[in-house]
């Protein structure tokens, strides 16, 4: 079976999207076999691994209200190993539609345990919110990978994804451990991000990944290509680090 793990943040702009997008294509390029799923109505990943979403016929969301199988739904990349379970602005109106359905937390996972078994890493790219669609990303995921950008409100949010996820773990989904806590948009040269680097460290010890993501402009490039930062400078400093978590996660999980 594969390792889903859901990428969560309730605090936009700390580099979900891109974690999800790289560490998906850097699995890919190690070999494993690979599905993201892009949970976010905004879509950024399934544009910035080459997808138009207005050219989406079936989604995440045909899936999760049963409109769609998800066989049907998942599209290949251009990057062998690799493929999408794409999104459309329709998500949003998923969390209406299912408010009335039973068992309605738990959809994400009745769509990925079908497939689950052909794929080494199910990596689930989930929207800046604690809503259903979240809530439906972690009941299904065996694990969840915390971006925290370095910057001074860094841990602004992170306690009540936390308490999220305790309560997630009590009721839907007893098994959902945290993956790691990811450090992204690092810069060297300023003192605040080595000081959120430590205060991280010490308030979460073991819980950081070793890999740091730096602040990169090949990372804020590459998705206006419509490909990850791998593809578009493979020796950049951004594709090197989401290459290093890469083997981190692998190595984590003995894959």
């Amino acid at each position: 079976m594969g390792k889903i793990i859901a990428i969560a943040n309730q605090k936009g702009g700390v580099g979900k999207t891109t974690t999800a997008m790289n560490l998906a294509a850097s699995l890919a390029v190690l070999e494993y076999r690979t599905l993201v799923v892009d949970a976010d109505p905004q879509a950024n990943t399934t544009s910035g691994l080459g997808i138009n979403p207005r050219e989406v016929e079936m989604s995440v969301y045909e899936c999760m209200v049963g409109k769609a199988k998800i066989t049907d739904s998942i599209v290949e990349t251009d990057i062998p190993y690799l493929n999408l379970l794409p999104s459309h602005i329709n998500l949003v109106g998923a969390e209406i539609e299912m408010v009335n359905i039973s068992n309605r937390e738990e959809k994400m996972r009745d769509v990925l345990n079908s497939v689950s078994s052909e794929y080494d890493f199910i990596l689930i790219d989930c929207a800046p919110s604690l809503g259903l669609i979240t809530v439906n990303s972690l009941t299904a995921a065996n694990s969840v990978l915390i971006p925290v950008q370095c910057e001074y409100f860094a841990l602004e949010g992170l306690g009540k994804l936390l308490n999220t996820i305790k309560i997630i773990q009590k009721r839907l989904n007893a098994n959902l451990e945290i993956e790691g806590i990811l450090l992204t948009m690092y810069d060297t040269r300023l003192r605040l991000s080595n000081q959120v680097v430590e205060e991280v460290q010490v308030h979460f010890k073991n819980m950081v990944c070793k890999t740091i993501i730096p602040r990169n402009v090949k990372l804020s490039e590459s998705p206006s290509f419509g490909v990850p930062a791998i593809v578009h400078d493979a020796e950049s400093k951004g594709a090197l680090a989401y290459l290093n978590l890469a083997k981190e996660v692998a190595d984590n999980n003995k894959a």
